[in-house]
């Protein structure tokens, strides 16, 4: 820990440059300090097959204000169906 804290911008350099840094108090590892890839998230899904680019430009559209549509025809507003790509994302997270 101490060399840690005495070196600090080495190790981050170290860890950016791909090194896997393990940091031990007393001879005991606590923590991991590795580099953080820097490609985007949605390149990285394309490029291992995750995520499939779409061939068209997605269509521009209004969001319709759902209060007043419903005020005046005394429905519910229907709910929204789960999008596929924010539970892709969601899973990766955790």
């Amino acid at each position: 820990m101490s060399a840690l804290r005495a070196e600090l911008k080495s190790w981050i350099e170290r860890a950016r440059a791909g090194e896997e840094v393990v940091i031990t108090d007393r001879g005991v590892p606590v923590a991991r300090l590795s580099g953080v890839r820097t490609a985007d998230l949605v390149a990285g899904l394309v490029r291992d097959g995750l995520l499939t680019p779409a061939d068209t430009e997605r269509p521009v559209h209004a969001v319709p204000d759902t209060a007043t549509a419903n005020a005046t025809n005394g429905t519910r507003a229907p709910a929204r169906a789960p999008s596929r790509m924010s539970d892709l994302v969601r899973r990766i997270r955790r």
